[in-house]
C-alpha cells in the first residue's frame, strides 16, 4: 500500500483528536525518518522532544530487548530488580533525592498536583480541601479533565466540562501578577519554564528565580513542568538552570523513555515526596521493570553522548542561522538550545501551509498555535545536517 491508502484508511477509521500532515511513517534512524513510498525527511518535531536520542537507538533498543526477554511487568504489589537502579540514576544525574514513577506526562503532572495539595494539608497546614494551585495563562500540561481545567485554551476544555476547582491562573511571565494572586491557601506555583506547545514562549530573563524566590517566602511548593524542556532539549538538563533555579517538584517524561514505551516521573527531596504513603498514589505500570530499563537506558545515552552540549551548541548556531533568513513572513525567532520556534506574521497565511512546504522538502515540522512553526530536531543532530536543512528552510521561508 502506498501512502494515500493508508491515509484513507485512517481516516475512515480512526478518531478525528489529530491534525496530521500526510506523511505515512514506516521507519525511524537517528534523526531520519521514512515513509512508506520510501521517502526520506528529517524529524524535526521528535515526537514533542520524546525522541532526544534520536530514534531508535541502539542502546536503548538493546535495553528494551533484553529486559523484554526477562519480565515486563510485575505490578507494584512486588518489587523489582530495575526500578531501584532507575531511582539511584535519576537521584546521582538530577540531585533530587527521590522520584516517582508514572507513564505518560499527564500523569506525572497529576502526581505532582496530588503530592503538593497532601503537602499543603500535613505539613503547610492549610484547611483540608482548601489548596490551591496558581497557573499560568497559555500553559500545556496535558488532557485529563484537571488538567484541562486550569487551560486558558478554549479547544482543549469547553465541551468538556465540568471542570476540576482549585486553580488560579495568572499571565505567564508576570511577576507581579504571581505575586497578587498568592493568598494564604495557596499550596504551589505549576509553569513550564517555556511554554511549548503555546508557540515555544520564552518568559522574561530572572522570572523563574522570581518565582522560586516569591514561593519560599510564601511557604509554597515551585513546581517545574519539564516533561518538554528538560532532559537536554534547551541545552541545560533542565530549562531552569538557566537561573539557576531548582524547583521543589520537577517533573519529566518524553526523553525519559527515547521514544520506546511510556515513561514519566516526578523528581523532588524527602520532605516533599515521602508524605505520599502506601495506596494513597500508583499505577500499575508507573515504574514497571521493562520501563526502568528503558529508562535508565535512555537516561545513560544523554550523559555518553553530551547532548545536553550538543543542544546548546548546535541550537545556538540554529538558531543564528534562522534568523539570518530574509523572510518577510517572519515574525520572530526564539528558542533555547534546540527548542526553536519561528513566529509568522499574521498575513503569512498561517505556519500549517510552510509545513506542508517543509514536508515536500524533506523536513518534517508541525505548526502550533496557526502561527509558529517548532524546530526540534533529536539532540544527536549534527552541524552538516542543519546545514543540510537550512538552504531547504531558507525556500519555504522566502516564498510568496
Amino acid at each position: 500500500m502506498n501512502s494515500e491508502d493508508y491515509v484513507r484508511i485512517e481516516e475512515a477509521y480512526g478518531a478525528k483528536n489529530y491534525h496530521p500532515l500526510d506523511v505515512v511513517i514506516t521507519k525511524g534512524q537517528g534523526v531520519w525518518v521514512y515513509d512508506v513510498d520510501g521517502n526520506r525527511y528529517l524529524d524535526c518535531l521528535s515526537a514533542y522532544s520524546a525522541l532526544n536520542q534520536g530514534h531508535v537507538h541502539p542502546a536503548i533498543l538493546a535495553a528494551l530487548i533484553e529486559q523484554a526477554q526477562k519480565v515486563t511487568l510485575t505490578s507494584r504489589a512486588f518489587r523489582n530488580d530495575q526500578l531501584p537502579l532507575l531511582y539511584r540514576d535519576l537521584a546521582n544525574l538530577t540531585g533530587y533525592e527521590m522520584s516517582l514513577p508514572m507513564n505518560s506526562g499527564a500523569e506525572a503532572v497529576e502526581t505532582a498536583i496530588k503530592v503538593a495539595r497532601k503537602w499543603a494539608y500535613t505539613i503547610k497546614g492549610l484547611p483540608r480541601h482548601s489548596a490551591e494551585i496558581i497557573v499560568a495563562n497559555g500553559n500545556f500540561h496535558g488532557r485529563t479533565i484537571s488538567l484541562i481545567s486550569f487551560s486558558s485554551e478554549s479547544l482543549y476544555k469547553d465541551d468538556f466540562g465540568p471542570f476540576t476547582p482549585g486553580f488560579v491562573s495568572v499571565p505567564f511571565g508576570d511577576i507581579q501578577a504571581l505575586q497578587a494572586a498568592m493568598n494564604a491557601n495557596t499550596a504551589a506555583v505549576l509553569l513550564e519554564p517555556i511554554q511549548g506547545e503555546n508557540g515555544v514562549i520564552l518568559p522574561p530573563a530572572g522570572y523563574l528565580a522570581d518565582v522560586q524566590a516569591l514561593c519560599r517566602q510564601n511557604n509554597v511548593l515551585f513546581i517545574a513542568d519539564e516533561i518538554q524542556t528538560g532532559l537536554g532539549r534547551t541545552g541545560k538538563l533542565f530549562a531552569c538552570q538557566y537561573e539557576d533555579v531548582r524547583p521543589d517538584i520537577t517533573v519529566i517524561g518524553k526523553a525519559l523513555s527515547g521514544g520506546f514505551y511510556p515513561v514519566s516521573a516526578i523528581l523532588a527531596d524527602r520532605p516533599v515526596l515521602e508524605i505520599i504513603q502506601p495506596g494513597e498514589h500508583g499505577s500499575t505500570f508507573g515504574g514497571n521493570p521493562l520501563a526502568a530499563a528503558v529508562a535508565r537506558a535512555a537516561l545513560q545515552v544523554i550523559v555518553d553522548e553530551k547532548l545536553v552540549d550538543n543542544a546548546a551548541a548546535l541550537g545556538e548556531y540554529f538558531i543564528e542561522q534562522l534568523c539570518e533568513i530574509p523572510s518577510r513572513h517572519v515574525q520572530e525567532v526564539r528558542g533555547k538550545g534546540l527548542l526553536i520556534g519561528v513566529e509568522l506574521k499574521p498575513q503569512a497565511g498561517g505556519a500549517r501551509r510552510f509545513c506542508e512546504a517543509l514536508l515536500q522538502h524533506g523536513i518534517l515540522a508541525k505548526e502550533t498555535h496557526q502561527h509558529v512553526i517548532r524546530f526540534a530536531p533529536p539532540l544527536i543532530i549534527d552541524r552538516p545536517t542543519i546545514d543540510w536543512a537550512l538552504p531547504r528552510i531558507r525556500e519555504v521561508l522566502t516564498m510568496p
